[in-house]
């Protein structure tokens, strides 16, 4: 169903662009015929030229952009600067009420070109300043324009353009000292414009340098050119230089919808390049030696890449050394692209957040990798297993040392003691046996309730340790007496039937033991139901009780244990929210 929407909305996107593609046609037409109908001498042929030439270039390239990367803003605002420059253009219009549109709205295109300088590639303002630059160019070219707009007399100083009809203020005073404000905040502005694109070029790695560089080159010279056409008005240079800084800055700004195609067709010249020197390299036995992250750091340009692999069983990320590991998330400056060998999860490169408008290049570096990638997955894993081994050896150690500490002190407190009541009561029991037969018989019968309680401790010991109906009778019998003895109300739905390998057996009894321990302790249930089936060449194990939920084996010691002596079988715990509340404790065990 999802994907039905994306198609359609696709669809509907595209069927937009084409329609923005054919007015934006008639748009860059409109500065060339007003211009070549104009009666304003000084700018007509200038407009005539680069008019439809900015217009048409960007507003193609924009909705390239915009249907290549719908997600991405950079489409629209480069589709923005076209029909604003084409808005523009009205200013050479003879009719009075044309003129004064293009007028006003004659310095927004330069604000939506410092907002797409900023946001390339990604589409995005990155950072404080750069937010601060993209909304000074907006205030500076709409609302400071609008009040040129008011109080500037388009007729004096013989600016050959037409009458402004919106003039509000007379005086030139008010006028001047609004166009030195705008002049010297659009200087500003420029040149911290300037600084961020060579910060953000140097900080790039040589594979996004290849994407940034002619565009960044182009905005340079924009900014260059836009900077000293602005001086040039401030101290009032001869007309033709003017006009020269002027050609020359719209010439630049023309080459950059030329500048972002041959980026792309760069950045797709490298993604092949990339791919083909990576295979290359991993053929060499000096390089498979070095190692896969360094092969992949080279080819995507960043020294600081790492790599995360998939565990299925685990179903989490690991590092090399076997070590869980999370993918970084947004605002990290990190971003992970995963890669895929038949539909599932091989492992996970985490590299520069500059590269990620470039996810088609990693993921092809990525796939020529992925045999390389499957072989390194695989040594992590048994890494991960050995680590987990380890980790699980030394817990069942010092689970071993407690309960063994558990026995002696239960041994020493309890039957110990009875045992030794009971031989006292036996010596004075032999003195009285002639002279008082009856107080002899009393000695006689509390030894024997002794006797009685020392016997069931010793029993309830044994049962912990290895309860003997499991020995003699097996699982399902074993069950049948642990869900009797529970103090809370067990439903046992299913057992395996028929006798299975000890070690399971006492695998899966302890399970449901120490779970219905823990819920009859912490989960303040009503009913509980145990079940336990084969399966393929399993032993499923499973007792979900309608508690309050919360169990976690990293927060207790006896369903880590559970876990540890499950693991030593190559089983499996899992602990999950049953449907409709509570919890599900589920041991896969296999069953040869």
């Amino acid at each position: 169903m999802r994907a039905g929407h994306n198609s359609l909305s696709m669809t509907s996107l595209r069927r937009a662009l084409l329609a923005l593609g054919m007015v934006g046609f008639v748009a860059g037409a409109v500065p060339l015929i007003l211009a070549l109908q104009s009666d304003h001498a000084e700018s007509r042929g200038v407009i005539a030229v680069f008019g439809p030439l900015i217009g048409w270039t960007f507003i193609g390239t924009g909705l390239f952009a915009w249907w290549r990367r719908p997600d991405n803003r950079f489409g629209p605002l480069m589709t923005a600067v076209g029909f604003s420059w084409c808005i523009g253009g009205l200013s050479v219009a003879n009719p009075p009420g044309v003129f004064v549109v293009g007028f006003a709205l004659g310095a927004l295109p330069y604000a939506f070109l410092v907002h797409m300088l900023l946001a390339f590639p990604g589409g995005r303002l990155e950072g404080r300043f750069a937010r601060a630059l993209a909304l000074g160019a907006y205030l500076d070219t709409t609302v400071v324009q609008w009040a040129i707009v008011l109080t500037f007399d388009t007729t004096r100083d013989q600016c050959g353009c037409a009458r402004n009809p919106l003039l509000a203020v007379s005086g030139q005073t008010l006028a001047d000292v609004l166009l030195w404000v705008q002049t010297i905040v659009a200087i500003g502005l420029l040149a911290g414009l300037l600084v961020v694109l060579a910060r953000r070029w140097r900080a790039a790695g040589p594979t996004p340098r290849r994407v940034l560089s002619p565009v960044y080159l182009a905005g340079a010279l924009v900014v260059v050119f836009g900077c000293a056409s602005l001086v040039a008005d401030l101290t009032g240079l001869s007309d033709g230089l003017e006009l020269g800084i002027d050609v020359a800055g719209l010439a630049a700004l023309a080459s950059i919808p030329f500048c972002f195609l041959a980026g792309l067709m760069r950045s797709r010249f490298t993604r092949a390049g990339a791919v083909s020197e990576l295979v290359a390299r991993l053929s060499e036995r000096q390089e498979r030696r070095r190692g896969l992250r360094d092969a992949l750091a080279d080819a995507l340009g960043d020294p600081e890449l790492t790599l995360a692999y998939w565990l299925p069983d685990r179903q989490e990320f690991v590092t090399a050394a076997g070590q869980p590991c999370e993918l970084p998330g947004s605002g990290s400056g990190r971003v992970a692209t995963v890669i895929e060998a038949a539909g599932e999860p091989v492992a996970a490169i985490v590299h520069d957040a500059s590269l990620e408008d470039e996810r088609d290049l990693v993921r092809a570096v990525g796939g020529a990798a992925t045999l390389t990638l499957e072989n390194e997955r695989l040594d992590a894993e048994l890494r991960a297993k050995v680590e987990e081994l380890r980790e699980s050896r030394e817990r069942m150690v010092r689970a071993a040392m407690s309960e063994r500490r558990r026995l002696e002190r239960n041994l020493h407190d309890g039957a110990q003691q009875r045992l030794v009541s009971i031989a006292l009561n036996l010596r004075l029991t032999r003195g009285k046996l002639e002279d008082e037969p009856r107080e002899a018989a009393a000695l006689l019968d509390a030894a024997a309730s002794e006797l009685d309680s020392a016997l069931g401790e010793l029993r309830e010991l044994a049962r912990g340790i290895h309860p003997a109906v499991l020995s003699d009778r097996g699982l399902d019998a074993a069950l049948e007496a642990l869900v009797s003895r529970a103090p809370l109300p067990v439903e046992l739905e299913h057992t395996p039937g028929g006798r299975l390998p000890e070690a399971v057996e006492l695998a899966a009894y302890f399970v449901v033991t120490e779970a219905l321990t823990n819920v009859a302790k912490y989960a303040s249930a009503t009913h509980v139901s145990v079940r336990a089936v084969r399966d393929d060449g399993h032993v499923i194990v499973e007792v979900a009780d309608d508690g309050v939920g919360g169990a976690d084996p990293r927060r207790g010691s006896g369903l880590r244990g559970l876990a540890d002596r499950l693991s030593a079988l190559d089983g499996r715990l899992e602990i999950e929210e049953a449907r409709g509340g509570g919890t599900l404790v589920r041991a896969d065990i296999p069953c040869a």
